[in-house]
């Protein structure tokens, strides 16, 4: 009796390219499987049709249980299955397992095998019942310090394969998944060797079944064990598009009520548009230096240098010489400090309101400032040196604009975050149980509804400086406004992300509500059974609050991850607290269901009748 097993993927960052060979033997020898088999493996074709024979499979056998042969065809290049199709599938169809690698530092080979060649394999997986193992080696790179474990760890997200992706992918596969940090003697031969096995004995069992002319005492009326399904899944937590770019494009457009920053043209008087000199001290290095600096001795000249006819250099801003007013406000508000700005360059006073709305959307989108100059100005060549002056106003060098590290650094999401809890141009201080949390009336205006309404219509926060905040910690009512600047949540755990959602729906920032959502399902979702049953953690209390402040999607989540985990949570106390309604969708959705539990039943008292009836007969 043999046992045939066949590998896909690379368990090597890189794999194996388009024309590059298979894999060598020294490379063979380094691979999981042939790590397990030990020294008994040895290469060579095995027992299968040779109709099928590829030279794209490296084939080896081996003995395991003594006297079973395993016959294994190994393939790291997911190529094979573009350019012969056909063949991969007649091998797949002869395998009793499927072994699935890939390396933990190869997002990019992850995501072809997710999304091009997974959907592929599924429909015939599932068809087939083969047994698959998804197998993911390495420990996840983190330049910052030792390698992260935490399923939500987002420090090395950009070049490695995070644990939540291996997982999805295993369940949509209806494989078994594991993590194997390296390829020594204790993971390979304890954990994946553990997990094989098994799979090697039930197939070794199903192969006995089909072959009863050899079985001894071939018992017709042998009771069969019911068939358990796999759990329902469970329903997606959906987060909306972010509006960051939006929301600071409004401020632009409609939130002079808060500007502290006017324009006005050098050469009329004219004036030209108002802006937040936070927004533009966060953004750009340039108006930090021109609005934070001393009037006389820090005027910043733009490293685009334009020159008048004696050579003399001049800059493309500057303070306004005269007196500075109070910038003036709606009664009831708050009186702010206004900046007047001169606009020298004439290119500039004729695009201001373009390049503004560059920089308050993130400035990142280079090709649409690029068309909307050209739509103006119908001149190349005032376009680029236009571009010029806006790249200088960021500190950036022509060569750098279209490099991916220049990009990454310019994400609108990120061009607040120097605001964040800091005194920068912090015009309201909230106090939070005795803490003192700096703020931009301009940016909370702009990203929260409830906000805008508090500090624009006629109430005490819109003409104190100092609010007070009550029913929220500090450290919550924080993280809320890091979400406002950053437009990032990564709460540190789930009653934390329960407050900052009930934070969210008392403000009403739907999309921060469904990202704690999110949180709350990933770190339940990540607890073992173990864990699960053991934590401190009430999961029906979680449900009462999600249904009391409004997380209609965590609400629903939870209901089904009662349900599938059934065993556990209908042991609780808190069980009991469920309302009818819910006990009955529970009870509806349960896994595993009152009717395998009677089949079990039934089937185990058959065993034990047909136990004792052997017995008395010998």
């Amino acid at each position: 009796m043999s046992i045939h097993i066949v590998a896909l993927g690379s368990e090597c960052p890189g794999g194996v390219g388009p024309g590059e060979e298979a894999m060598s033997q020294g490379q063979l020898q380094g691979g999981l499987l042939w790590s397990y088999l030990g020294r008994g493996a040895v290469a060579g074709p095995g027992d299968l049709d040779s109709s099928v024979s590829n030279p794209a499979f490296m084939e080896y056998t081996s003995r395991v249980f003594g006297d079973v042969a395993v016959v294994v065809r190994d393939c790291p290049s997911w190529d094979l299955l573009d350019s012969d199709w056909t063949s991969v599938r007649s091998v797949l169809e002869q395998a009793d397992i499927l072994v699935i690698k890939y390396s933990v530092n190869d997002k990019l080979a992850f995501q072809q095998v997710r999304n091009g060649y997974a959907p592929r394999l599924r429909p015939l997986l599932r068809h087939w019942g083969v047994p698959v193992i998804l197998v993911a080696v390495g420990a996840r790179l983190n330049d910052e310090g030792p390698p992260c474990t935490c399923p939500l760890c987002a420090s090395d997200w950009s070049s490695c394969v995070p644990h939540s992706e291996g997982l999805q992918l295993s369940r949509d596969l209806g494989a078994t998944y594991l993590e194997l940090p390296s390829l020594n003697h204790v993971f390979v031969g304890r954990y994946f060797g553990s997990v094989l096995e098994y799979f090697m004995i039930q197939c070794l069992k199903q192969k006995a079944k089909e072959r009863p002319e050899k079985r001894r005492g071939n018992k017709l009326n042998e009771p069969h064990p019911p068939h358990l399904e796999q759990p329902a899944r469970l329903p997606p937590i959906r987060v909306g598009e972010s509006s960051f770019s939006q929301d600071l494009q409004w401020l632009l457009e409609r939130g002079v009520q808060f500007a502290d920053v006017a324009f006005y043209a050098g050469d009329s008087g004219k004036e030209l548009g108002w802006a937040h000199a936070a927004v533009l001290c966060a953004v750009s290095p340039y108006f930090r230096q021109l609005l934070l600096g001393p009037k006389a001795r820090e005027r910043p000249t733009s490293r685009c240098v334009c020159r008048e006819r004696d050579g003399a250099p001049h800059s493309l801003l500057s303070t306004w010489d005269g007196a500075i007013d109070d910038m003036p406000q709606t009664d009831g508000h708050l009186a702010g400090r206004l900046s007047r700005l001169v606009v020298k360059d004439p290119l500039l006073c004729l695009c201001l309101w373009e390049t503004l709305m560059f920089l308050y959307r993130g400035a990142w989108e280079w090709e649409h400032l690029q068309e909307a100059l050209a739509e103006k100005l119908k001149n190349s060549l005032a376009v680029a040196q236009l571009m010029e002056r806006v790249r200088s106003f960021l500190g950036r060098d022509k060569g750098l604009r279209d490099t991916p590290n220049a990009r990454a650094a310019q994400l609108g999401p990120q061009s607040l975050v120097n605001l964040f809890n800091s005194p920068l141009y912090s015009d309201v201080i909230f106090m939070v149980q005795g803490s003192v949390l700096p703020a931009h009336r301009a940016v909370l205006v702009a990203r929260c509804d409830v906000m805008a309404a508090m500090f624009s219509g006629k109430y005490a926060e819109a003409r104190s400086r100092v609010v007070p905040i009550h029913g929220v910690s500090s450290d919550t009512f924080l993280s809320f406004l890091e979400y406002l600047y950053t437009d990032t949540c990564c709460p540190a755990s789930v009653l934390q992300a329960m407050a900052v959602l009930v934070c969210a729906e008392m403000y009403q920032v739907k999309r921060l509500q469904h990202l704690c959502e999110v949180c709350v399902c990933a770190y339940l979702q990540s607890m073992p059974s173990r864990e699960l049953a053991s934590t401190g953690i009430s999961v029906i209390r979680l449900l009462r609050r999600a249904k009391c402040h409004n997380a209609e999607q965590l609400y629903i989540w939870l209901l089904h991850f009662i349900a599938n985990n059934y065993l556990i949570f209908s042991h609780k106390p808190d069980f009991l607290e469920l309302s009818e309604e819910e006990r009955e969708q529970v009870e509806r959705l349960r896994w595993p269901s009152r009717g395998y539990l009677q089949e079990l039943s039934e089937y185990q008292q058959r065993r034990r009748k047909l136990r004792k009836s052997r017995c008395l007969v010998m």
